[in-house]
Order: structure tokens, then sequence, then C-alpha cells
């Protein structure tokens, strides 16, 4: 039986902003109920117990994030949350205190990304503010500041772009003696404090059936360590088919084990296991190259 690290389930296909780097979504708009999302977690158990409320979607406009976080908790599943960060001061009471959380990533890049931001200094104050309450509360959650918007012109000369006012907020709460510039490698976390650290990497590049097609040769960790399930129950092999193009199957009209055993599934891990792209969305993916030929 397959296992995974991972499981991601898109408890909203909604969100409150409309970056450059996240195509908006296709598919119709909806919210996870709380039995669906308890039925979500049934079908899963026997496959992870890590989940990461997240593919397309904020995850914080859920208005009953709190319950899912509960039913997470009496199910035995870890939970990290990946946010914008925009709306944390609204649904922080639903976090704080939330033994399942184990992980909160916060993806500072949505300020540059999204055109009608504005006051970058509060925008990060108060996600600061959350991570320090968390802290003070005692709640032993992992927290990313992740910068995922670097280009090959800017990625060994930072002061150049638009992070800097960023990182000077960050320096400044963490009475940090460096500039972080000087410390981050591109894809690796940055430790600035107990259990909070700082990602920066190239700008989110979502794949794209309208993107160039190359030989297909790679590696991917979909259906090896992650798998996905949206809104809807589609499930996918990874949190990159964030339109859900290849369907594996419903976890509404058949059980998670029997789709990711499907003769689909297993063509596509089976490719993999060779270095070969079976699917055409993953033709299109780059993101196979990171792991190799």
């Amino acid at each position: 039986m397959k296992t995974f690290k991972k499981v991601y389930i898109e408890i909203t296909s909604v969100c409150n902003l409309a970056c450059s780097f996240c195509p908006q979504t296709g598919r119709q708009a909806n919210f996870i109920k709380v039995d669906t999302f308890a039925h979500t977690l049934n079908q899963i158990n026997r496959h992870t117990n890590h989940i990461y409320l997240h593919v397309k979607g904020e995850p914080l406009l859920h208005p009953k994030l709190d319950e899912l976080l509960d039913i997470s908790h009496a199910k035995g599943f870890k939970v990290n949350i990946t946010t914008n960060g925009t709306l944390i001061q609204k649904a922080k009471h639903k976090i704080l205190g939330k033994p399942a959380v184990r992980q909160m990533n916060f993806s500072l890049h949505s300020f540059d990304g999204h055109e009608g931001s504005t006051d970058r200094e509060q925008y990060i104050t108060n996600i600061l503010s959350f991570i320090r309450q968390a802290a003070e509360a005692g709640q032993n959650v992992i927290f990313s500041l992740r910068l995922w918007n670097l280009d090959q012109d800017n990625a060994t000369n930072l002061e150049k772009n638009r992070n800097r006012h960023s990182l000077e907020i960050i320096e400044k709460e963490f009475n940090l003696n460096y500039r972080i510039e000087e410390k981050v490698e591109r894809g690796k976390g940055l430790k600035i404090a107990e259990r909070i650290y700082l990602n920066q990497d190239h700008e989110f590049e979502w794949p794209s059936l309208q993107a160039p097609e190359d030989d297909g040769k790679g590696f991917c960790h979909g259906l090896r360590s992650q798998a996905g399930v949206l809104v809807d129950g589609t499930v996918v092999p990874c949190c990159l088919d964030g339109e859900g193009v290849i369907k594996l199957g419903n976890i509404h009209d058949s059980s998670f084990t029997e789709i990711i055993e499907s003769e689909r599934a297993n063509r596509l891990f089976d490719g993999f296991s060779k270095r070969e792209a079976v699917e055409e969305l993953c033709r299109k993916c780059g993101y196979r190259k990171r792991f190799g030929a």
C-alpha cells in the first residue's frame, strides 16, 4: 500500500488575492464542508499522517477552519498551512492553541504579486505579531517566511530588488546582527529564530498544458511522497496540478486507496521510476528537472 509523506487537501478554491504568479483557477468556487473534510481524512488515514491545507485558494478564508483543525487533531493528523498571510489577524483565533498545527508557511511574495497591495510594513508586522503570539502561547509551530520571487538577474544581488524592505522589517523584529542576504541560500531555509525560518527561491511557476513540451525526461515525487485531493474530491498526483488536469478519480465515487492504485496512477508512478513523464502536464512541468534526469 502506498504511503505518502504528505497529502494536500484543498479546503477552498477561492482566494482573496489575484497574484501574477498564480493563475486564477477555472474551477468552480467552493469551500469544503466539515463532514466532507472528515470523510476525506477517513479516506487517506492509512496513507499519511501529515496534511497540507492547500493547493489553490486561501485556507484562512474558510469560515470553519477551526473545526477542520479540531477534526484533524482528533483523527491524528498533523497540519501544515500555506497562506498569503493577509487575513492572519482576522483568522488567528481559529489557529492559536490548535494542537494539530505543525507548520505555517507565509508566502510573503504575495504582497508584490498582488497589484492592489498596500502598506508592506503593516502586512509583515501582522504576520510577525501572530508568530509572536503563538510562541508566547507555547504553541510549537514551525514558521516559514517565504520570498519566492527571485529571478536570474537578482538571485545573487538581492539588495537591488524589492525584497530589501521586507527583509529589513524582519531583521529589526528579530534583532538580527546581519543582513539576511549574507546568510540565505536559494531554496534552503535560514533559521532566524527558534522554529522560525526564512526561505528564498525563484518565482513559483504553475505547470500548464499551454507550456512547451520537452523530451519528458526527469523525476517527480508525485504519487511517491505526495498526492492531493481538490475541494470537489478529485484526486491529483501532486500539489502542482491546481486545475485537476490529471484526474485520477474522485473520493466520492471510489476509495482513495483504489484511486492511487488505479491503472493511470500506476502508469504515472512507474514512468517516473524510469525517469519518464507519461502525462502531458508532467512533460510541461519544470519541477521534475529539479530532481535530476
